[in-house]
């Protein structure tokens, strides 16, 4: 099964994005000409426990500088930006909602971080790269919305170089039997969410042709920031994922939390070797 593009793209979508984030930057009292990529994380780390994930998956990734990276379901590029900037990877954004790709080509002008970031759009499962053209491919809560998770890390291990590695942090199901509680901060209903377990990602990543190297499981420390935020309700135009999930922002906060809580998902990092 192919993505729905249509749905995913209108799940994610929010008009005048950019203005909305610019406005809140210039609230937060932040100097545009003197913008960098840790001024964005409150808003461009658009995944469980944002910028703090994406800290702890590089470490466990341990890149080294020029690096060519892709970064699929790069939304507002984020993890890309922080790539380049700690660690000296040059990177590519692919994602699939055109305004997220627009967005986070404006976003990287604003830190001046376009000679080591770019961004396109594109399908995950069909991306406009050659074959062994990245060391690495880096993907945070992006598999949730692809059913065929066959097709998705074969086409992953086809833009890898051979020895390239795949950093991935994943929701999975939980051990608890039900429905989740919808909305998500992927998906407004079941149709469009399709996880698998823990021990399901592993076998699909390793029988695409990977070896794992390192696989832990999260879930307790997104449970823990999913609670630290209940019951916060952000400041009018401030800068926060509020802006990337409009008006579901207090029902996505409180289902998520709900899922964690009652073990209906949780959340993997892992390091996974290309053969």
């Amino acid at each position: 099964m192919a993505i729905d593009a249509q749905a995913v793209q209108d799940h994610y979508r929010q008009p005048a994005l950019f203005d909305a984030i610019v406005a809140a930057l210039a609230r937060a009292g932040k100097d545009l000409a003197q913008l960098v990529a840790d001024d964005l994380a409150p808003v461009d780390e658009f995944h469980n426990r944002g910028r703090p994930a994406t800290v702890e998956l590089a470490r466990l990734l341990d890149p080294t500088g020029g690096l060519r990276v892709l970064d699929l379901g790069c939304g507002l590029g984020g993890p890309a930006r922080h790539l380049a900037q700690a660690y000296g990877c040059r990177v590519t954004g692919l994602d699939l909602t055109p305004e997220f790709v627009a967005v986070a080509a404006r976003l990287t002008a604003l830190t001046r971080q376009e000679d080591s970031v770019d961004f396109c759009q594109g399908d995950a499962l069909a991306t406009p790269f050659a074959a062994a053209s990245f060391d690495v491919v880096w993907s945070q809560n992006v598999a949730m919305n692809i059913a065929d998770r066959a097709r998705l890390y074969a086409e992953i291990r086809r833009v890898l170089r051979p020895g390239g590695r795949y950093a991935l942090s994943d929701v999975v199901t939980g051990t608890a039997a039900g429905d989740l509680h919808y909305p998500m901060p992927w998906a407004r209903g079941p149709e469009a969410s399709h996880l698998l377990s823990s021990d399901a990602t592993r076998r699909a990543i390793e029988a695409a042709g990977f070896s794992l190297v390192a696989w832990e499981d999260t879930t307790a420390s997104a449970r823990a920031a999913a609670e630290k935020r209940e019951g916060v309700v952000p400041p009018p135009g401030s800068l926060g994922l509020q802006l990337v999930l409009g008006s579901d922002f207090p029902a996505i906060g409180a289902n998520l939390l709900r899922n964690l809580r009652e073990s209906r998902i949780g959340v993997v990092h892992a390091v996974a070797l290309r053969a």
